[in-house]
């Protein structure tokens, strides 16, 4: 029968004792987040990818030796960062093209900015199909209200209520953003 865990402690336990369904469970839970954080720092899906599962894999390593106290998310967090800004070097490194002297370096996004974002993703993707696909029509894709409304062929004043109820339930459900940077 596989484990039900209910919380990160023990989830995390269960990671140090090489628990398979804990290993899973985290997968799951932080895969996506570890994902958007080499995602960020690097730009490159493939590369996202291998940083990805790099941070996995170290974490696997250190399982043993890491504060039992720490929470998962944060650790893992820390280990994506580290892990895609090493690839990002390594891939500078190898790069045959030289740099123009006028392109700026992008720094990595701090953790906190990278959970931000992740946070943002997950109330986005947490609202009615209704209500998102009109927000992925006008800020991801760039279309007017008039042009969303044509492409989803419902009226201008449906794009209109449903932009404003998504925007209403994202605004409840982000409020611990606006909290923690007060």
């Amino acid at each position: 029968m596989p484990h039900v865990f209910v919380d990160d402690r023990r989830l995390f336990d269960g990671f140090v004792a090489r628990d398979e369904g804990a290993i899973r469970e985290i997968y799951r839970r932080y895969g996506g987040a570890v994902f958007g954080i080499a995602m960020k720092v690097l730009r490159d899906r493939g590369h996202a990818e291998e940083a990805a599962q790099q941070t996995f894999v170290k974490a696997w390593q250190a399982a043993d030796r890491v504060d039992p106290n720490r929470d998962i998310g944060p650790w893992l967090y820390t280990i994506a960062r580290r892990v895609s800004i090493d690839v990002y070097r390594r891939e500078r490194r190898h790069a045959t093209v030289e740099l123009e002297d006028r392109e700026i370096a992008v720094l990595p996004p701090s953790i906190e900015a990278a959970w931000e974002e992740w946070q943002v993703r997950l109330a986005i993707e947490g609202l009615p199909s209704d209500e998102r696909d009109i927000l992925k029509h006008m800020y991801f894709l760039g279309y007017t209200q008039e042009e969303t409304a044509q492409r989803l062929d419902v009226p201008v004043g449906t794009v209109k209520s449903r932009s404003y109820r998504a925007h209403r339930r994202l605004a409840k459900s982000l409020e611990h953003l606006q909290e923690e940077s007060a």
